[in-house]
């Protein structure tokens, strides 16, 4: 048997049935599309009978805007109709322009909540469904670990530190960053670095709490916001977190990979905190120093009357 026998692309090309669309799949069902505010891109299915929105934590559709009423309005479905029913909200519910009470929806419709959220109701099949869903999916997430990216981060922590700061909520700001990243890659090539980042990623995805976001802020680095949650709590998680990547058995292609990560924590409120930018420096900085004093540990910035002890350190490499 030649050489020309193994040849791939002298391959014939099989052919294949596609798969045909089900009745049930071409018919058209109501979708919300987040088309500005906070969470630009994503979709929302409504398959409810009544389909709450608001920014509290117990609706069906979340959306993270002062403007916004924990329970601001309602999506009700009545035989082939949908109906826009204001919840007596603080700032009203619009649609294409004109506050309104009670709305018969029709496709296309654009409602307004609060000062800057616009979601845009449409029908769809399955089809257009999942066409939509990977535009969001792109829009919102990091194509390797598919953990949110940097500007959905960015957007997400200015509404829940204005949030935080007006209520006197806690919140809490992780960074973290894979210890010797690049001795990874040089160990493993690229591939085994991309498996790293993509094991580490989905390990912190199932431990943390659904309301908290996880986003890849570059490269090998990686933030958690996590709202009610104090300082103290923060630690603990990020110990937690720590913990966790350290014990975990990763390996690439039958060859074990060791991998720690050294984690800061911010949190407000705190004096030395009086933005979402401060929120990210005080994290940040507070990440270097956990890898300065030994890596494979977190650091916290502890409020004033403990600031002589602004790190808290953990067995290292």
């Amino acid at each position: 048997m030649g050489a020309r026998d193994h040849n791939p692309f002298e391959d014939t090309t099989r052919t294949l049935d596609p798969a045909r669309p089900t009745e049930e799949d071409q018919q058209p069902r109501p979708y919300l599309l987040v088309l500005a505010g906070t969470s630009v891109g994503e979709m929302h299915r409504i398959a409810k009978e009544k389909t709450i929105m608001g920014r509290g934590d117990k609706v069906d559709v979340r959306l993270v805007d002062e403007g916004i009423s924990r329970e601001h309005a309602q999506l009700v479905q009545q035989g082939d109709k949908v109906i826009l029913e204001d919840l007596g909200s603080t700032n009203g519910t619009f649609c294409n322009g004109t506050r309104v009470s009670r709305q018969a929806l029709s496709h296309g419709d654009k409602i307004l909540l609060g000062s800057t959220t616009i979601l845009k109701f449409s029908y769809h099949d399955k089809l257009d469904e999942m066409f939509q869903r990977q535009m969001s999916e792109s829009a919102l997430r990091d194509g390797l670990t598919k953990t949110f990216n940097k500007r959905y981060l960015s957007e997400r922590l200015e509404s829940e530190y204005t949030y935080a700061s007006r209520h006197g909520a806690p919140l809490v700001l992780l960074f973290l960053d894979i210890d010797h990243f690049k001795k990874i890659n040089d160990a493993n090539g690229h591939p085994g670095g991309d498996f790293v980042l993509t094991e580490l990623s989905k390990l912190i995805t199932d431990t943390l709490r659904p309301e908290d976001i996880l986003a890849r802020y570059g490269g090998e680095e990686f933030a958690i916001i996590s709202r009610g949650t104090s300082v103290a709590d923060g630690e603990t998680m990020a110990e937690k977190l720590r913990h966790l990547v350290e014990t975990h058995a990763f390996s690439y292609e039958n060859k074990p990979i060791r991998v720690t990560i050294s984690v800061g924590v911010a949190g407000t409120p705190h004096p030395g905190v009086q933005s979402p930018a401060d929120l990210i420096a005080v994290a940040d900085e507070m990440m270097y120093e956990a890898k300065r004093s030994g890596r494979n540990r977190v650091c916290v910035r502890k409020t004033p009357q403990t600031e002589k002890t602004p790190t808290r350190s953990y067995s290292g490499e």
